[in-house]
């Protein structure tokens, strides 16, 4: 077991310069990890070693909304993803999500969230909407759906088209794929085409 932050992230980054990655390994090693020591090595990984690691998770175990939201979660109770992204600034964030009211709680057919960050006040809060994409195991991050109810304590939902926000988060659909019980990593799209931005997420426990 890695005894610092220091030790888990560089123990991940280590994993991650394998030729190829070897996708069970490094499962079981943030699975090995305290919370503490997982946001360590996900917010450790830059462009290259998430770029790598997200083509090598292609199929490697599936995601399910209820993977992001776990079913004991109440309706509208926030599930937080401490985030690194690939962008030239601002790189920590979180995703924060919930199931809405009336959906099942075992297969919700979809979650609202949002993006928190330091330049929300500029960005906005980048609401979506989420379901999954079954036929390839994955979850989509839907940036062009906003919910039409939030909950209490979140910032009121607003388009993504409209304002500074267009540019950060109009016209896009991520895709996440599965790295282990609580990390996940995602590619950026837009206008249905990737253009070379990633990001990795670890849910609270």
């Amino acid at each position: 077991m890695p005894r610092s932050a220091a030790d888990a992230a560089a123990g991940f980054l280590a994993l991650l310069r394998a030729q190829p990655i070897k996708m069970g390994e490094v499962a079981a090693f943030l699975d090995g990890l305290s919370h503490e020591e997982r946001v360590a090595a996900v917010r450790a990984a830059g462009r290259e070693p998430q770029r790598r690691l997200y083509a090598a998770a292609a199929g490697h175990a599936p995601v399910r909304l209820a993977d992001l939201v776990a079913p004991a979660k109440a309706p509208y109770e926030t599930v937080r993803h401490f985030g690194r992204n690939t962008l030239p600034l601002f790189t920590r964030f979180e995703k924060r999500f919930c199931r809405p009211p009336g959906q099942d709680a075992q297969a919700p057919a979809e979650l609202f969230g949002f993006n928190f960050q330091s330049m929300q006040p500029v960005t906005g809060p980048g609401y979506f909407v989420a379901r999954d994409d079954g036929a390839r195991g994955e979850v989509l991050i839907d940036y062009t759906r906003v919910p039409d109810s939030a909950p209490p304590g979140w910032p009121a939902p607003r388009r993504n088209e409209v304002g500074f926000s267009r540019f950060v988060y109009g016209f896009m659909v991520d895709r996440l794929r599965r790295v282990s019980e609580h990390v996940t990593i995602g590619s950026a799209a837009r206008h249905g085409r990737e253009f070379g931005s990633w990001f990795l997420l670890c849910r609270e426990p």
